[in-house]
């Protein structure tokens, strides 16, 4: 009938009342609330270890903690799915119940309907004319009134159990699709969770656990990321762009990209009344310490995905997507640790495309965006000398092509 099933079902015994199902359900809520406490602790930590100087030492110790933090963030996915399990089994039974008073009040107006018609075949004319004493005729025609008002009594109630019964059903559907969305967001953590452990072990195998090691390692990135940033600044400076400011969008157009906000770098610097990239930073960047779920900001189209870290590790945008919006704005996305959507994909405002992370060219992870007027900006392959041999595959813009993120997002209110 009604439920088409997407996910594996929780049986329970019919004898559980629906107390029963809500005393799990709150049970569930308690649990989640703790575990909640919980990834709370856990970015405290973070927040104290991402104030130290970088060393071997914290780069483990973050590692370690984004790890126990996933893994509470799946436990606290888990205990939702059982929640939602439950939520669905106390709907299945409401509409059970909603759908036996619906017959049972369809065949009490079906009743009193065959009343009304069997009085109505007789008729008024042929009772008075019987042989009956005018008591009993005045006992049938006010049955008939009695009758009528039964029919419409019960018709009133059918109306009220059946607009009961779509609530319920549209409640339901809702709950069947939150628990769709919470099993995807399990797999994508439970990705991530691989990705930081592979993480951890590519550090260590790379500096042996050694100190030195790491401070060369890190030496050598940074030497390699100041080589890249200006040979790609260079590249970008040829670039020839006619900026038309007429064919941008009005301020404040986008959405934010993340649930909440906090900005660790701006965009360019400031010359006269706006923000511009004629020194300085690509884009704006967002605190992300763990993980975070990344949201388009306006409908568009997915222009390019990648990870440079797969040719130049550590140089670039690591993993990057570029997604070209319906309003003459195109942003690319870096530093990624998960991407959910594909090249030519479509997606809605406030759609989930990937998560934040730590790829590429970071000394912490976040999420770092960079915002370009649409016809300046492309996907391209460019050689590269931070990484002889290698060809570097990544957005690419005019200087002039890059724009403020912040004049088109809405106010900003820092926050701690």
């Amino acid at each position: 009938m009604f439920f088409a099933v997407f996910i594996v079902p929780v049986f329970f015994s019919h004898a559980e009342s629906m107390q029963e199902l809500q005393n799990k359900i709150n049970q569930k809520d308690s649990d989640i609330a703790k575990l909640e406490d919980e990834i709370e602790a856990y970015q405290g930590q973070l927040s104290t270890l991402g104030q130290q100087k970088g060393s071997l030492g914290r780069s483990i110790q973050e590692l370690d903690i984004t790890k126990k933090k996933l893994q509470t963030d799946i436990a606290v996915t888990q205990k939702k799915i059982d929640k939602s399990n439950l939520t669905i089994q106390s709907l299945s039974f409401d509409i059970g119940g909603k759908e036996k008073i619906i017959a049972n009040q369809k065949n009490s107006i079906l009743l009193e309907l065959r009343k009304t018609d069997e009085l109505e075949r007789i008729g008024i004319i042929e009772t008075i004319l019987s042989e009956k004493d005018f008591t009993a005729i005045w006992n049938d025609i006010d049955n008939m009134g009695t009758v009528r008002e039964k029919i419409i009594k019960h018709i009133g109630e059918l109306k009220q159990v059946k607009g009961e019964l779509e609530d319920t059903r549209t409640v339901s559907i809702k709950a069947k699709n939150e628990l769709i969305a919470l099993k995807s967001k399990l797999s994508d953590q439970q990705k991530i969770v691989v990705q930081n452990t592979n993480e951890k072990n590519k550090l260590l195998q790379q500096t042996k656990n050694s100190e030195s090691a790491y401070q060369k390692l890190l030496k050598d990135q940074l030497a390699k990321k100041a080589v890249f940033e200006k040979e790609l600044r260079d590249y970008e400076a040829q670039l020839q762009f006619i900026s038309d400011p007429s064919k941008l969008p009005k301020g404040g157009v986008l959405s934010w990209p993340l649930d909440k906000i906090f900005v660790t770098q701006e965009f360019g610097a400031k010359t006269g009344p706006h923000r511009t990239y004629a020194s300085g930073h690509s884009g704006t960047d967002f605190r992300a310490r763990t993980p975070l779920p990344v949201y388009s900001m306006a409908d568009g189209v997915i222009k390019g995905v990648g990870d440079t870290d797969t040719i130049c590790p550590g140089v670039s945008f690591g993993k990057w997507i570029l997604i070209e919006y319906n309003n003459g704005l195109s942003s690319t996305f870096g530093h990624l640790s998960l991407i959910k959507v594909r090249e030519g994909q479509k997606v809605k405002r406030g759609e989930e495309v990937g998560y934040t992370g730590g790829t590429g060219r970071v000394t912490g992870p976040h999420l770092h965006i960079s915002l370009y007027a649409s016809s300046g900006v492309s996907v391209l392959t460019v050689p590269s000398k931070s990484c002889p041999g290698k060809i570097l595959k990544q957005p690419i813009a005019p200087i002039n092509a890059y724009v403020d993120p912040m004049y088109f997002m809405p106010p900003y209110i820092p926050s701690a």
